[in-house]
């Protein structure tokens, strides 16, 4: 399947983007075609289900991952991959201020709502109590538990449930 790198979005103008989008629930149909995120351009990529092009020059998967460190989300990209990996649907929790909304396996975001949101880190990384406490409430007040998914040196994954509790 061909797609083309625009910006920071990857486009797939054929009818298999459709597909993809219908069957799978990757990215978003636009009038352009189906608009995919970098991350999961590069998750299809690797799983041989996706060429991109660059100004007609096809990009290879060495390419893709050089993209993806400069725009710093090789972390997210490895908690995307390996939620992906586990038969969730993942989507941007852009608007909850988080890095995605997770879905069970077996529902889609056309069936209900997401269940978790989830908040990506590196292991190293240092946050104040008033961020966390803040990403926890706006977890709860949408119905929804936070994961956060701490990602260490070895590229390995340690997910935490975080809710919000009354004493």
């Amino acid at each position: 399947m061909n797609s083309e790198l625009s910006g920071d979005v990857v486009i797939v103008k054929d009818i298999k983007g459709t597909k993809l989008h219908d069957k799978s629930h990757y990215g978003n149909m636009t009038e352009e075609g189906l608009q995919l995120s970098l991350t999961e351009a590069l998750f299809l990529m690797e799983k041989d289900k996706l060429e991109i092009l660059k100004e007609g020059e096809e990009l290879s998967l060495e390419d893709m991952f050089q993209l993806i460190r400069e725009k710093n989300l090789f972390t997210s990209y490895i908690v995307f991959r390996d939620l992906r990996n586990r038969g969730y649907i993942v989507k941007t929790g852009f608007k909850y201020g988080s890095d995605f909304r997770l879905y069970e396996r077996g529902k889609s975001p056309g069936e209900g709502h997401s269940h978790y949101l989830v908040k990506v880190a590196p292991e190293k990384y240092t946050i104040n109590m008033f961020d966390l406490s803040s990403y926890v409430r706006v977890a709860h007040g949408v119905n929804k538990k936070l994961l956060f998914a701490v990602v260490d040196e070895e590229n390995d994954i340690t997910y935490y449930n975080m809710e919000w509790t009354r004493p």
